[in-house]
């Protein structure tokens, strides 16, 4: 995998990129806030089938991120394990300047 900073992500976002954005944080961190159009799937809970019902197409970008960049790495690796091939990690939502929804 890839890492991606919060500008390359948005400008690809922005061009109405077909990609996912995964939110790999708690259920309740995301309800707290999230980017928008944002996937919700905590990275202890990835495994080849709960990344298969989220993330069907292993060839479409991924972009990933948690709270500070710790977990977003560790999914960004297990999805790679996985075998999608276009695995962004964007880091924490900390780091994120463009808002988000709840």
């Amino acid at each position: 995998f890839k890492t991606v900073t919060p500008a390359q992500a948005k400008a690809r976002i922005d061009a109405k990129e077909d990609l996912v954005i995964l939110d790999v944080r708690t259920k309740e961190e995301y309800d707290e806030g999230h980017i928008a159009d944002s996937v919700l799937l905590p990275y202890d809970a990835i495994t080849a089938e709960s990344a298969a019902a989220k993330l069907p197409d292993k060839s479409k970008p991924v972009f990933v991120y948690c709270r500070t960049g710790r977990r977003s790495a560790i999914a960004a690796q297990t999805l790679a394990d996985l075998g999608y091939t276009a695995v962004f990690d964007l880091g924490g939502i900390q780091s994120w300047p463009y808002g988000t929804v709840s």
